[in-house]
């Protein structure tokens, strides 16, 4: 018997010792961080070059920050034959659109730049005029995808996905590491996140921390959420504003209803979907609703797992669940 155990034991010994290490590449990407880890013996520098390509050519078709992108041609009028990234996240973003009636609407980028949350400057002043004019050219439905050729109803119209194209992008990587054959896998950028399998290093699944709203720019974790083979995205009026010469803030959610900063109860949003993309798309689309909104919103996507962190009058925050979001 004691034999039996040692034996035991020492084959234990040998499997733990053969097992795969976590593997972690970082970096710095679309103005933002990233980080994934896999687990394998060694690092595969065939896998860190591919994820330096796929984002490469990622910006190369969806950054509105370099001037000979595909979609920087199109917003500057030029011609151009859109690649087979640009087709899929402009149909993701179709869809998106019309489930949340132009909540999410891609041609708001005229007025992301006039706020100064885009890549042309801001307006030194921004008066209602400006804002009337701009948004008449707004309505992503109003624009024509025909054999990779896309139509503008304006040349005003300015495309910005930048709202997607995080999701997106974690959606490609995380592909590639199937690609590689690997089972067990987080992809992060900027905080939108996809996992596959499990932390091999903990036996569990990846369990994904939400931060705290805080415009001081102090993190904290609220919410520790376990992430099972799916996608989660976070949209929060705290992570990305401005201050006006008026001492006002306003954040870098874009209203596509009125052209203005939205003005909202809901601090932050975090949205759970198989795709990244579309989790990053739908969070941003509910953190231009108040509360109210936001849950009648839901009722009618079940399929949509989503926790709100709702500001209260006395300064205290109210987590709120919709649709099986995993509680702490």
């Amino acid at each position: 018997m004691r034999v039996a155990s040692f034996v035991f034991f020492l084959i234990s010994l040998l499997c733990l010792s053969c097992s795969p290490d976590l593997q972690k590449i970082r970096g710095n990407v679309f103005g933002t961080t990233y980080g994934i880890q896999y687990f394998d013996e060694l690092p595969n520098v065939r896998l860190e070059r591919a994820v330096d390509s796929t984002y490469r050519v990622i910006n190369e078709s969806l950054s509105t920050y370099l001037p000979n992108s595909v979609i920087s041609q199109i917003n500057h009028n030029q011609d151009v034959v859109v690649d087979d990234l640009f087709v899929k996240v402009f149909e993701a973003s179709n869809v998106v659109f019309r489930e949340t009636n132009g909540r999410f609407d891609p041609t708001i980028g005229a007025l992301v730049n006039i706020w100064d949350f885009g890549p042309e400057g801001a307006t030194r002043q921004v008066d209602s005029t400006q804002i009337i004019e701009l948004m008449s050219h707004v309505g992503f439905n109003r624009l024509q995808l025909n054999e990779y050729i896309l139509l503008k109803p304006h040349e005003s119209v300015f495309i910005d996905f930048n709202a997607i194209a995080k999701g997106f992008a974690v959606d490609q990587i995380a592909e590639l590491l199937s690609s590689f054959g690997y089972a067990d896998y987080l992809v992060e950028i900027g905080g939108e996140i996809r996992t596959s399998g499990m932390n091999r290093s903990k036996n569990s699944t990846w369990k994904i921390g939400v931060d705290k709203p805080n415009f001081e720019g102090n993190q904290s974790v609220i919410a520790a959420i376990e992430l099972d083979n799916t996608s989660m995205a976070t949209s929060g009026v705290y992570r990305h504003f401005k201050v006006n010469e008026q001492g006002e803030r306003y954040a870098h959610i874009i209203d596509s209803k009125t052209g203005f900063p939205t003005r909202t109860d809901i601090l932050s949003v975090s949205v759970i979907a198989k795709e990244c993309m579309f989790a990053d798309a739908y969070a941003t689309a509910i953190q231009s609703m108040n509360s109210a909104e936001a849950k009648a919103f839901l009722s009618v996507h079940p399929e949509l797992k989503v926790m709100l962190i709702v500001g209260q009058s006395d300064g205290s925050m109210d987590l709120q669940y919709f649709n099986g979001f995993p509680k702490n």
